[in-house]
């Protein structure tokens, strides 16, 4: 007999990036990738992406290196926090309460087996745009900024982390969230997973560090709306001189049409384009790759660039 599903998270809500290079990063996400300040509070600037219906998505905070400082995941109910909390208190990867962030109520901080910091809280502020950026439609959060790539929306992230399988069962387990995807290698070695709190395909990925370093960080993928609006990205991109990793192409794995370039700081930032990939089965099994699948690259026979398997934050 199979157990009730926990579905008492919502979606990823925000991530903190620190960035050894705050005020040429802050462009890139201002000018470059079209993202809009709602905020800053001592060290930090808070950033959206023009329909993200809370007050941001984005943490950008100055410090000496780079990497993700935590992940925030918002609950469905103030029900549902508590009980999360109480499945994580006493099992070692309870850090406690705080007192939230701005626009953000009580927040129960966790870390993963890996050593990533998770927040999960509920009391949000929505956006409210000021009159200057008011939408034409009132279904939208703010109005487009015709600035740069323009991204829509935070989609998900990637961690890199030493050990895979105790991740996705501490995510599984703790945090009731669904594998939908994975990397499975020969010798039975997890080597990725893809976790989803809701019919989303993904809310985030974690792939196997490849120096066996703990806490590291991979990319923030931002959304745009089409495949033609990636293209365009790698243009813009292009003229203001900024390094294109890989792509645009298309990822077996998730079916995801990408593009990854590097933010000043030296982290890798996706923008991306999911296409039309819902998981809407409530006994959704996870998919499995093999090893001799993944080395055929890409969906479309692009290999995957060795940066993308090595390159990390902070850096090794």
């Amino acid at each position: 007999m199979t157990s009730e599903p926990i579905f008492d998270l919502a979606h990823l809500g925000h991530m903190e990036l620190l960035t050894p290079k705050p005020d040429e990063s802050l462009k890139f996400f201002v000018d470059v990738m079209g993202m809009t300040v709602s905020g800053q509070k001592g060290e930090s600037v808070y950033l959206r992406g023009w329909d993200d219906y809370e007050r941001y998505s984005l943490k950008l905070t100055a410090a000496k290196t780079s990497g993700m400082e935590h992940m925030a995941l918002r609950a469905r109910s103030p029900q549902a926090l508590e009980r999360r909390v109480a499945a994580l208190k006493g099992s070692g990867f309870d850090i406690g309460w705080t007192d939230g962030d701005m626009g953000q109520g009580p927040t129960f901080r966790c870390r993963d087996p890996d050593g990533h910091i998770v927040e999960l809280y509920y009391e949000t502020e929505w956006y409210q745009a000021p009159p200057e950026l008011k939408p034409a439609l009132k279904n939208q959060a703010q109005r487009f900024p015709a600035r740069g790539v323009n991204v829509r929306r935070l989609d998900h992230l990637n961690c890199l982390a030493v050990d895979i399988k105790a991740n996705r069962l501490f995510f599984e387990n703790y945090l009731g969230l669904r594998t939908t995807e994975q990397i499975v290698l020969n010798d039975g070695t997890e080597a990725a997973m893809w976790m989803t709190m809701s019919n989303k395909s993904y809310d985030f990925a974690y792939t196997r560090d490849h120096y066996g370093k703990a806490g590291r960080f991979h990319h923030v993928t931002y959304a745009l709306d089409s495949r033609e609006e990636i293209l365009r990205a790698a243009d813009i991109f292009l003229e203001n001189g900024v390094h294109i990793e890989t792509g645009p192409h298309k990822h077996a794995i998730q079916q995801t049409f990408f593009l990854y370039v590097y933010d000043p700081g030296g982290n890798r930032v996706e923008v991306a384009n999911a296409g039309a990939r819902l998981i809407l089965a409530p006994d959704w099994k996870p998919i499995v790759w093999t090893e001799e699948e993944r080395r055929k690259g890409q969906a479309w026979g692009l290999k995957t660039i060795e940066s993308f398997h090595t390159h990390g934050t902070p850096p090794v």
